[in-house]
């Protein structure tokens, strides 16, 4: 018996170790991944970088030429998706995890997951239907809300498990001191899922700061500095794939430098969320 259980135990170590030493080597694997692509992108971008690029507006093939208006709408765009997106995905992801248990909860989380997994440009062709086609022209607005969609569902389904893992004995507390419903999950659930919830926004985020395809349809391009939510407006990963088709070096240069910038954005959101909500959570 004692022979037996020792046994089992030295099997049960070994399984673990075993395990240990997979899950090491996968998350290392995934790194070395990340940190490779980053650094292919930083070689090849960082020579094409420089203060006039930043800030200068493209030129014609041999006068160089910069992405400061591509920085300038995308700031807007993600601007305007978020101010659309995460209310309304929050929003979402609180009713079905604090008051979804019905049916319209159930139809409202498969279309969530349906959406989650619909092809960007689907969703472009659709905002250009319902709003490119009656404006009669392509819009930042269209652009954000393109984008927007695309943030909903991603949003509602991580505030939707982020609410979920918040212990029920803060609910049942709050309840027996006498707080309404609406109370609790505004003044205890949400502030105890508030980190997870803003990484799962800035996830959203960093999912519409790449799409191309729906900008084609809804904001397309404009090679000159604008902010008007009315006229159609540059962006970061239009830019990238107008400079990356042509058949100019030159272009394919500031291609890669405007991909390094997309990230280093990306990068600083992510470093942003996580100073602002460290202290509290």
């Amino acid at each position: 018996m004692i022979t037996t259980g020792r046994s089992a135990d030295a099997a049960r170590r070994s399984l673990s170790g075993v395990m240990t030493t997979v899950t090491a080597a996968c998350a290392f694997f995934a790194v070395t991944m990340l940190v490779l692509i980053l650094g292919y992108i930083a070689v090849r971008g960082l020579g094409s970088l420089s203060l006039q690029f930043l800030t200068d507006t493209p030129k014609p093939v041999g006068e160089g030429g910069g992405i400061g208006n591509s920085i300038v709408g995308t700031l807007v765009l993600l601007g305007l998706a978020s101010v659309i997106g995460l209310p309304l995905g929050v929003a979402t992801g609180v009713y079905l995890a604090e008051f979804g248990s019905g049916k319209f909860a159930s139809i409202v989380r498969f279309v969530a997951d349906t959406l989650t997994g619909v092809p960007s440009i689907v969703v472009g062709v659709f905002v250009y239907t319902i709003l490119v086609l009656p404006m009669r022209q392509f819009s930042a607005l269209a652009g954000g809300v393109a984008l927007a969609v695309i943030m909903i569902p991603i949003v509602a389904r991580t505030t939707e498990e982020m609410i979920r893992l918040v212990p029920a004995s803060l609910r049942e507390g709050a309840l027996a001191l006498g707080a309404p419903q609406w109370r609790v999950t505004t003044g205890v659930v949400l502030p105890a899922a508030a980190s997870g919830i803003a990484t799962g926004a800035m996830l959203a985020v960093a999912r519409v700061s790449g799409e191309t395809a729906p900008l084609l349809f809804t904001a397309l391009n404009y090679k000159f500095m604008s902010v008007r939510l009315d006229q159609p407006i540059a962006s970061l990963t239009v830019q990238i794939y107008n400079y990356s088709i042509s058949p100019y070096e030159e272009w394919h240069s500031l291609a890669w430098a405007a991909t390094l910038v997309l990230m280093t954005m990306i990068l600083f959101i992510n470093i942003a969320v996580r100073f602002f909500t460290r202290k509290k959570f």
